[in-house]
């Protein structure tokens, strides 16, 4: 292919000029690349407070931010792999089980095309859809940063299809293999004493950040990526695993959480997995009119892009 692939030159066209794709990134199909960034701008799995169907959007504008080179490897994501903004999942907002339809079915086509993809969202719904598209050759490992376990049966007299139950119906469709789960950074009062109960029976490792402050994030990291080893796995992170100090816009916030720092430094120690794709979720502009934690949620977007990078360049860019 001829076609170039690389952000605007911040130095030629303004950060603020242009049209407001994901890292400055010119538009393409999935079939033309081989790290596909997609939204989904979706919020009916939210159980309280909605606004992550406008996430997408920000997390663009925010994106300008980013640079092309990162500051600790010295290696530019861009020229390891072909990376574009490949729009957005057209969902019904009046219809939530035709949406998860639609997405599903968006993201076989990705995986079709043979492009890897990262998603912004979107509550964390979205997740499973994403995962029904992708898995084909039995359940993949994951890892999740999240301030919540997202594996309830259902909510609201038998909704079994929220953002609070998707890793749960992963899990049961054998989109999931269990032993190969971890989630980091869990935290905050429950409903339940019982709601943890289901992902211990089936063998999740939760790592609460109780843990994590007291072992650090190398040795959490390094179990984590004991866990999943070298087989295929996906990767989300729930803008709420970190403190609504540094990242307020969010529909459930919990304090305590780990830092951005942190945050950042457990996604670079994921390079060298075999990561299928990754989801930077919950990001709810209206609750942060300063667009902190949409700048926030960008960077994320970064980092896990330089590891799925990796990933690419490994394996082999088609």
């Amino acid at each position: 292919m001829t076609k170039k692939f690389e952000p605007l030159d911040s130095g030629t066209i303004p950060r603020f000029a242009g049209l407001p794709t994901f890292m400055r990134l010119p538009v393409a199909e999935p079939s033309e690349v081989d790290i596909a960034i997609l939204g989904v701008p979706f919020d009916l799995g939210t159980t309280n407070r909605a606004g992550t169907r406008h996430g997408p959007r920000e997390l663009r504008n925010q994106s300008s931010l980013m640079r092309r080179v990162h500051h600790v490897t010295g290696l530019s994501p861009y020229d390891r792999a072909r990376v574009a903004d490949c729009g957005d999942v057209i969902i019904d907002p009046f219809d939530l089980m035709r949406s998860l339809d639609l997405i599903s079915a968006h993201y076989a086509g990705v995986r079709a095309a043979g492009a890897r993809p990262l998603t912004a969202g979107g509550d964390h719904l979205i997740s499973l859809p994403i995962l029904r598209g992708l898995v084909e050759d039995g359940p993949v490992g994951l890892i999740q940063f999240d301030a919540h376990s997202d594996t309830y049966d259902s909510f609201f007299n038998g909704s079994r299809y929220t953002h609070g139950t998707p890793f749960r119906r992963a899990i049961e469709e054998g989109l999931i293999d269990p032993t190969r789960f971890v989630q980091i950074g869990l935290r905050g009062a429950i409903s339940d004493a019982g709601n943890y109960d289901y992902a211990r029976d089936v063998g999740v490792r939760i790592i609460f950040i109780e843990e994590l402050v007291a072992r650090g994030v190398e040795d959490v990291m390094a179990e984590a990526r004991a866990i999943v080893g070298d087989a295929p796995t996906y990767v989300t992170f729930d803008i709420d695993g970190i403190d609504p100090s540094q990242a307020p816009g969010t529909g459930t916030p919990e304090i305590g959480g780990f830092s951005t720092r942190e945050a950042q430094a457990m996604v670079r120690l994921l390079d060298g997995l075999d990561i299928i794709g990754a989801d930077l979720v919950e990001v709810a502009p209206p609750f942060d009119p300063s667009g902190l934690t949409a700048l926030t949620g960008a960077t994320i977007l970064f980092e896990l892009l330089c590891v799925l990078a990796g990933t690419v360049e490994r394996k082999g860019a088609r």
